[in-house]
Order: C-alpha cells, then sequence, then structure tokens
C-alpha cells in the first residue's frame, strides 16, 4: 500500500468514527450511522478527485474505502454508550482525521503537478468538507464556521507544508509528517487550549 493509500484509508476511517459518533448524538436508526458515516469518510476525498478529474474517484476503484465506513458506523452504533462525553471523543478524532485527509489531499494534487496554490486549496477542501456535509446533515453548526474555532487554519497550515517543503528538499515521508504534525497540534491547540482567531464585531455607526 503507498503512502498516500494509508493516508486515505486512515482518514476514512477516522472521520467515518466521527459521522458515527454525531449519527449517536442525533439519536439515530443503523442506516443513518451508516449514511452519515460514509458522508464524512468520502466526502472531502470526492471533491478532491472530481475537481482534479482523478477518474475513477478513488472509492469506486476501491471499495473497501466504503467497507471500511460501514464498519466504523457499526462499531459506533453497539458502542458508543459506553462513551462519557461523545462530543469531546468525537472533537479528538476529528482532529486526527483532519490531519490525515489535508496531507492525503496535497499530496495527491502534488503528485499531479499541480501549482502551489491548488495543492493548498485541494489539501483544505479534502480535510473539510467530509465533516461539513456531517454537521449540515446532522443539522449541527459546523466546525469550520464556529466563532474563531482554528479549523480551515490548520487545513491551510498543513496543506502549504506539503506544498512548499519539496522545495526546501524534504522528501515525501517527512513532508507528510510535518503537514500531519503541524495540522493536528493546531487543531489540538484549539481544542484543549481554546486558541482562536479574532472574530469580527459590530460597531454602531459614527454620527
Amino acid at each position: 500500500m503507498t503512502l498516500i493509500a494509508l493516508l486515505d484509508h486512515a482518514a476514512v476511517l477516522v472521520f467515518a468514527l466521527t459521522g458515527a459518533l454525531v449519527a449517536s448524538r442525533a439519536q439515530l436508526d443503523i442506516i443513518g450511522f451508516a449514511f452519515l458515516a460514509i458522508l464524512t469518510g468520502v466526502g472531502g476525498g470526492t471533491v478532491r478527485d472530481v475537481i482534479l478529474d482523478r477518474n475513477p474517484v478513488f472509492w469506486l476503484s476501491n471499495p473497501t474505502y466504503l467497507g471500511i465506513a460501514l464498519g466504523a458506523a457499526f462499531i459506533v452504533f453497539f458502542t458508543a454508550h459506553l462513551i462519557e462525553s461523545r462530543y469531546r471523543v468525537m472533537l479528538w478524532l476529528d482532529a486526527a482525521a483532519l490531519a490525515f485527509a489535508v496531507a492525503a489531499g496535497a499530496r495527491i494534487a502534488a503528485n499531479l503537478d499541480q501549482s502551489l496554490t491548488i495543492i493548498v486549496v485541494m489539501g483544505t477542501l479534502t480535510g473539510c468538507l467530509g465533516g461539513l456535509m456531517r454537521d449540515v446533515v446532522a443539522n449541527e453548526v459546523p466546525l469550520v464556521l464556529k466563532q474563531g474555532e482554528l479549523y480551515v487554519t490548520c487545513a491551510v497550515a498543513g496543506a502549504a507544508v506539503v506544498a512548499v517543503a519539496p522545495l526546501l528538499g524534504a522528501n515525501q515521508l517527512i513532508t507528510v509528517l510535518i503537514s500531519g504534525g503541524a495540522t493536528f497540534a493546531l487543531r489540538a491547540g484549539s481544542i484543549a487550549l481554546g486558541w482562536k482567531l479574532p472574530v469580527y464585531k459590530s460597531r454602531p455607526p459614527k454620527v
């Protein structure tokens, strides 16, 4: 298995677990669990492949990805009641999935000889869209849009590492490790330490 395929598998698995945890919070049935797990697991990568014109889309050429997402859904369906704070666990799993997905998406774009800008955009989309779809379908405020939340910023930083590191002589493995580490570290700081971006505050018009 290639490094990129390994990253994609890890991202699908962990994102699918977060989708199933959100389904448990919404008290959905097993089909709802499966739907949210699959949507979250493959959503970002699907949009990435469509935009980059990768044919076929990754999970069509290898349906194992769907099996992984379904397995995650069933596991969470029967074990979610054992978790004391499902939202907290979901946040940390989401942070790990974001790190895997950003590195995978950016690396795939780099392997297709895309420009630095497109590499950053593809890494960001791959990391953010699955969770965005999950939260919108589950009728929750998307993590990517929460006030001041470091989320898209983490994805952009991680993808930028993949775009720039090879220019400095770093090999693919080192680049991916630094990218994933940077993405996760920033997201962890937001979750554990409350790191936030400044937010817009409206002011009364001057008379």
